[in-house]
């Protein structure tokens, strides 16, 4: 007498070993990871709209704060503080890349030895690019002017500009340089030109003009120090 060792399986019934991926599953698993791709680009698209937003906002003149940046990204203000904490870090942001290296800027005066030519250059650059940017300009100041520790974090596009212009005077004594630069620092800056434009009065022409003046005298006097 024969003795079975397995019943066989019913008429419609699978022979799929328990624990085998069915082909319904298996065609399921691969599509799993759509939707997280799907997420990432979106958030790189909402990302790259609010800094859009920003640099929108810069080019207009328009006042940029959290909430205006918000609404030209057509998001939800919550939404821009997602992406990023605080109006400091949006700036900085948006900041990046937008300045020309200094030695691209200062092309023109590359060839020429003369520091005061060069710094005069230099400054001018820097404050026509202050004037395009002011609201961004503006807004990064009022962010982190109250605030000693996000203070530091501010652009410092100014001192880039300044080392490239004094490059001939390398071997000047290095006290007389490092104070030459910090001189230049206070006077080569958006608080300097925004002191000319918004307490004396001046145009942002006649602001950019003295305010070269200034830069370009500082220089003199420290090239010419017996």
């Amino acid at each position: 007498m024969t003795t079975s060792t397995g019943a066989a399986p019913a008429p419609g019934a699978s022979a799929t070993a328990p624990g085998a991926p069915t082909a319904s599953t298996a065609s399921i698993a691969p599509a799993s990871t759509a939707p997280t791709a799907g997420r990432v680009n979106q958030k790189a698209r909402t990302r790259a709209a609010i800094l859009r937003a920003v640099q929108d906002l810069a080019r207009d003149g328009a006042e940029i704060t959290m909430p205006s940046v918000a609404r030209a990204a057509l998001v939800s203000e919550a939404t821009a503080y997602r992406y990023f904490p605080d109006l400091v870090s949006l700036l900085l942001a948006a900041d990046a890349g937008v300045w020309p290296d200094p030695a691209e800027a200062l092309a023109p005066v590359a060839g020429r030895d003369d520091p005061v030519e060069r710094v005069g250059y230099a400054a001018e650059v820097l404050f026509t690019g202050i004037l395009a940017r002011q609201s961004a300009v503006r807004a990064m100041i009022a962010a982190s002017i109250t605030r000693p520790d996000v203070a530091a974090r501010r652009p410092g596009h100014r001192f880039a500009f300044i080392d490239h212009a004094l490059a001939p005077l390398a071997g000047t004594e290095p006290e007389v340089l490092a104070q030459l630069k910090r001189d230049l620092a206070v006077v080569m800056s958006a608080e300097a030109l925004f002191v000319l434009t918004d307490l004396c009065g001046l145009s942002p022409q006649d602001a950019v003009a003295s305010a070269v003046r200034t830069a370009r005298s500082l220089t003199a006097a420290a090239v010419r120090r017996p």
